[in-house]
């Protein structure tokens, strides 16, 4: 699969990126919150996704500001691109199926989820994470949307006019090139500095090098990290 041209994997990975993805996080509020019954789904939407996103910057900050990591897992912050993914496709396409029958909700939903998993496959490909990492983000997105559309399945719903939704949730394509990466991680650096007092943010090579130092002290080579 990982042999598949790295641009493919890169298009991909954009998918994920939130430059697209807070936008149409967003435009499911508007939707849910226009219609008087669904707005107590819309702060249900907000609750979890916020909560949900308020881990993975807590995980990127901690790491980057404290070195707060494992080394063993190879593990620095949670995937972003991947937790976003698995959050937000997901609903954003029941949501363009609102208006056809139940089967067809949960179908779009699935092809939503399915799309979170290659978005977090890309990430590896393009080394962008490790596996832990991809794992935690596809695991959270996954209990996020997943507790969303569970929760308000007895709740009414909106029928929307499927088109509409699509042209509204595609909007960010209108203002940002496609493959345009939004500055966040640099953003974050500068954050987790200023807030930890640190001369530079950590990065995973500080993380591996910290992991092979104490293996070199017990006497082991201090190769690799599993």
């Amino acid at each position: 699969m990982y042999s598949l041209p790295l641009e493919w994997w890169h298009a991909v990975t954009w998918l994920g990126d939130s430059a697209l993805l807070l936008p149409m996080a967003v435009w499911i509020v508007v939707w849910l919150g226009t219609w008087r019954p669904t707005r107590s789904v819309a702060v249900l939407w907000v609750l979890l996704f916020g909560g949900g996103s308020a881990i993975v910057l807590v995980s990127k900050l901690a790491f980057m500001g404290w070195g707060i990591g494992s080394a063993t897992l190879n593990f620095t912050g949670i995937s972003g691109h991947t937790m976003l993914s698995a959050s937000i496709w997901p609903v954003a396409l029941w949501l363009t199926a609102s208006k056809f029958g139940h089967r067809w909700r949960v179908a779009a939903a699935a092809v939503g989820s399915a799309l979170a998993v290659v978005i977090g496959l890309s990430r590896l490909a393009i080394y962008a994470h490790s596996k832990s990492e991809v794992a935690a983000g596809l695991v959270l997105g996954l209990l996020v949307s997943g507790a969303f559309l569970l929760l308000q399945h007895r709740r009414p719903h909106p029928r929307l006019n499927w088109s509409l939704v699509v042209f509204s949730l595609a909007t960010p394509m209108l203002f940002v090139k496609p493959g345009t990466k939004a500055p966040t991680h640099g953003l974050l650096e500068q954050i987790a500095v200023q807030m930890s007092g640190a001369e530079r943010p950590y990065t995973r090579e500080d993380l591996l090098r910290r992991r092979s130092g104490s293996a070199g002290s017990d006497g082991s080579d201090g190769s690799g990290i599993g």
